[in-house]
């Protein structure tokens, strides 16, 4: 793929935030028990950070070919700037602002019906995809090791 063809990405779309995907939800899914019902009922800063990087890396694989190549993220660096409510729209919002051979980092902005909500930059890498598919193999195989001592 033509770098150039790259740096022109630039994604505006409208995001509903589940129910599910709130800071308690994920709190209580970690076995902390009662500490869950502490927390505000508020979107997972994480979640949006992975529906971020998720629409990053699915306009990016648009450009290549899937049967050879995936996108994976680099690095993220994000600020969670203010709450959002279960129910809330949220626009989501990025553009290229560098690209490399086989990198392309993403300014990313998201505001609710209120204000900036968070803003970043995503870096993702394009890597062969058989590379990937063997070390996520080769860790499978380990785990599958390891459970069949312990469960002995």
């Amino acid at each position: 793929m033509d770098p150039s063809q790259r740096s022109q990405i630039f994604f505006r779309e409208i995001f509903t935030v589940p129910t599910q995907e709130r800071v308690r939800d994920l709190v209580a899914s970690t076995g902390v028990g009662a500490f869950a019902n502490r927390i505000v009922n508020a979107m997972a800063p994480g979640h949006l950070v992975a529906v971020l990087e998720s629409i990053c890396a699915r306009e990016l694989q648009s450009y290549l070919d899937d049967s050879e190549d995936v996108v994976v993220a680099g690095s993220m660096q994000c600020r969670h700037l203010a709450p959002i409510p279960p129910g809330a729209r949220v626009k989501i919002s990025g553009w290229v602002t560098e690209v490399a051979d086989r990198e392309a980092t993403f300014c990313v902005q998201a505001s609710d019906e209120q204000e900036i909500v968070c803003e970043g930059q995503i870096r993702l890498t394009i890597v062969e995809r058989s590379q990937i598919e063997r070390r996520l193999q080769r860790k499978c195989e380990a785990i599958a090791r390891r459970e069949l001592f312990t469960n002995a």
